[in-house]
């Protein structure tokens, strides 16, 4: 009897998930634990292992089709085996996202994949972004080459595949001036970026964002950092202290004295919280996460760092779990590598406050007459008016910006 492979449930709130990327085609044989398909919900991207051992008779669910958790996106059975008594009655657990036939076709009539295209499809490695990214530009997965880890394709390669097109059809063409509709493209807005979307919006829609900003002198932080990191390297200690835990560590503090910062404005009721859970927002090729750092109130800096790194590393690989996203109390965002000074962030809802932070600048402070160079660190307080005023909201800011101007107190 065939095996269904079913949409999983990542996390209790999960109703439908994405099919991002089949890791098989069809009728190729797998082995049970072996990962099979890529799911999207709307937090997390993880692979699916296959339940069962055989060949993957038939695929329900097409990359990007939307579908309700516990119901068949494939089948995994003997070779030539039919599952025409497995289907369901209904194809309303598959949502058409606009690439989907009116149906689905009979495992008995459907047309298999031409050997030569799965063979292709074996062979290349590439991440799921970068293959939705050349599908959606028209890009043969055979005319890239992967510059990633072991020739993998990323979604980089892609991109400047397309200029390098788009540049030698424009010197191809008589015309010295390509139409708007020539150079434009129009993709539907799916998986982690809808989602975002519409947190985003909902965020903005739902509550009275204010967002105020201060300057942060860093420059004795930088010198300590730097000094801490140095007698690390020399005593043999292979860690890498970043900024942002010293960030975090003054977060924290200023959260347990400014405790109406750590709290949540939800069907009308403000809810303050004495644990502090401290969302890191990671920027990904296809969207954002927040891993949350949970219970940090008595986290030293160098505990921080380490687990900031760790739930860093798995955001890279996609191995989060729904749990280690939700339960913040608090969010910080950082656009400084990107050379962003101020910025007006987005709660993350039902949260009461999201921080911040720019690229440090260098400024000439004169003292006693003399100008002094002082480094300067740009931070942005976004919080819901209906749960803070902008008084104790400056105060926690202005709280944040003293502790890490002098940062020996986030040692103590």
């Amino acid at each position: 009897m065939a095996e269904q492979i079913v949409m999983p449930k990542f996390g209790m709130s999960m109703e439908e998930g994405t099919v991002v990327e089949w890791l098989k085609s069809k009728d190729d044989p797998v082995k049970k634990g072996e990962p099979i398909v890529t799911i999207s919900s709307d937090k997390i991207t993880n692979e699916v292992e296959a339940p069962a051992e055989g060949y993957l008779i038939e695929v329900t669910a097409k990359e990007d089709d939307v579908v309700k958790v516990g119901s068949p996106v494939g089948y995994i059975g003997e070779k030539g085996e039919s599952v025409e008594s497995e289907r369901p009655t209904s194809d309303a657990n598959v949502q058409d996202t606009g690439n989907n036939t009116a149906s689905q076709v009979a495992a008995s009539t459907a047309v298999p994949e031409p050997p030569a295209a799965q063979a292709v499809k074996k062979s290349i490695k590439i991440s799921p972004a970068a293959k939705k990214l050349a599908k959606a530009k028209g890009i043969p997965l055979e005319n890239l080459t992967g510059t990633g880890p072991n020739g993998r394709i990323t979604k980089q390669d892609v991109e400047k595949q397309a200029e390098q097109a788009f540049i030698k059809e424009k010197k191809s063409t008589n015309n010295d001036v390509p139409s708007i509709k020539e150079e434009s493209l129009a993709q539907t807005v799916k998986g982690m970026r809808k989602v975002i979307a519409e947190r985003m919006h909902n965020s903005l829609q739902q509550s009275a964002q204010l967002t105020i900003m201060k300057k942060a002198d860093i420059t004795e932080l930088l010198r300590l950092h730097k000094q801490i990191r140095n007698e690390l390297e020399e005593t043999g200690h292979e860690i890498k202290l970043t900024l942002t835990a010293f960030i975090t560590k003054a977060v924290t503090e200023a959260l347990k004295t400014h405790s109406y910062m750590n709290s949540t404005f939800e069907d009308n009721t403000i809810t303050s919280y004495h644990s502090i859970h401290i969302g890191i927002a990671a920027s990904l090729d296809d969207g954002l996460v927040v891993p949350v750092l949970k219970g940090v109130n008595n986290k030293t800096v160098l505990e921080l760092n380490n687990k900031i790194q760790s739930l860093s590393s798995k955001a890279r690989q996609g191995e989060l779990t729904t749990d280690e996203m939700k339960g913040s109390t608090f969010t910080i965002t950082n656009l400084g590598a990107a050379g962003v000074e101020f910025f007006t962030p987005i709660l993350n809802p039902p949260e009461t406050g999201i921080l911040g932070i720019g690229s440090s600048q260098e400024t000439a402070v004169f003292e006693n007459g003399t100008a002094v160079p002082r480094q300067y660190l740009p931070l942005s307080l976004t919080f819901d008016h209906r749960a803070v005023d902008g008084e104790p909201a400056s105060r926690f800011l202005n709280d944040i910006a003293s502790l890490l101007e002098k940062p020996y107190q986030l040692l103590l």
